[in-house]
């Protein structure tokens, strides 16, 4: 099988469990003996572990009882799960150079259609196969207007977003749809929790492993990054562009249909307002984590981490009565002290 040239190539070295030829850039060492680039991308990820310990401690100090609370724990690693889907497959997406603002609206059109009277009749598997096959749909159609169509990411997508939305209420009318399938509803409830880890956090941790292999460990997701990286130099080096992108929006569209599912077993309804600016939640978790927006580097285990962040500070304002414009506040400027910080350390690499 033809592999990229050298300058669409990723070649960074494998640096275990956290990091891996995606997660780490080409390795370069600057002048005057300054550390590689890739021992950066460790720092970073050290640098939001860090993050993410100091909101613990200080949801420890501000709120001991409730935040330190094993529900509240499991609460959050549960809310985190959903986005957290999301968030995966927006970082292949984002790797490759693209970008997907429909995801939230795929996230509420899978879940309205799984939870209609007609699709509840099949139970379990027909929610669980219609939210999957729904995102999987809606994100081809994203993928062939991209890949075949030549409508820039940005366009396709936003059409997509209008689009799915306005389905999702048309099905819903405005109403939100209960789920009366038991074997659903029971995933949510603490006795379907193996050793005090909620089955949605299974889920998530699952497919993150599986996002992890299939962008560090495979030729799939070497061809992304190249991609990404350099689209032409790709090319020639005998990738078909526009097949990959056009898998890796219907990799988009199976999480946000996964999302979708975990989505009805936490909420025990489908609604046409589900997945509220999911898109920007999950752009700025991988942004901070440290995947590239304009593509050629992706880290899972980054994304995964300001994913995280921002569910964790999200709670941590809930629980001290703090109100949603500051919590908005305080997530901008995390993702403009990450950017700078991205920019910063693709600066010192390059000198």
């Amino acid at each position: 099988m033809t592999q990229p040239a050298p300058s669409a190539q990723h070649n960074g070295p494998d640096k275990g469990a956290l990091t891996g030829p995606a997660d780490t850039p080409p390795s370069k060492t600057g002048s005057g003996g300054r550390p590689a680039l890739g021992l950066r991308l460790d720092v970073r990820i050290l640098s939001l572990l860090g993050v993410l310990a100091a909101l613990v401690l200080v949801g420890g100090i501000t709120e001991p009882d409730a935040f330190l609370d094993t529900g509240n724990l499991q609460l959050i690693l549960t809310q985190a799960s959903v986005i957290g889907v999301v968030t995966v497959g927006m970082t292949f997406v984002i790797t490759s150079g693209g970008i997907d603002l429909s995801v939230g609206a795929m996230v509420a059109l899978a879940s309205v259609w799984a939870t209609t009277l007609a699709t509840q009749e099949y139970g379990f598997a027909g929610i669980a196969f219609t939210a999957v096959i729904v995102g999987v749909a809606a994100g081809l159609v994203n993928g062939v207007l991209i890949a075949y169509g030549g409508m820039v990411p940005f366009i396709a997508t936003l059409a997509m977003l209008a689009s799915a939305r306005g389905l999702a209420l048309m099905i819903t009318d405005g109403k939100t749809q209960i789920v009366t399938v038991d074997p659903v509803l029971s995933l949510g409830l603490p006795d379907s929790y193996f050793l005090g880890i909620p089955p949605l956090v299974m889920m998530f941790a699952a497919v993150t492993v599986i996002g992890w292999l299939i962008l560090n460990r495979t030729t799939f997701g070497r061809r992304t990054v190249a991609v990404g990286g350099n689209a032409e130099a790709a090319r020639l080096a005998g990738i078909d562009v526009r097949r990959q992108r056009l898998y890796l929006y219907v990799l988009s569209g199976l999480c946000c249909g996964i999302a979708a599912f975990m989505l009805i077993v936490l909420a025990g309804s489908g609604q046409n307002t589900n997945g509220n600016l999911y898109e920007l939640d999950a752009i700025a978790a991988a942004i901070i984590g440290g995947t590239l927006l304009s593509g050629g580097r992706g880290t899972i285990v980054g994304s995964v981490l300001g994913v995280l962040i921002f569910t964790t500070i999200t709670n941590i304002f809930a629980l001290n009565n703090l109100q949603s414009d500051v919590q908005q506040i305080a997530k901008g400027a995390i993702i403009v002290a990450a950017v700078l910080v991205q920019r910063r350390t693709l600066r010192g690499g390059e000198t």
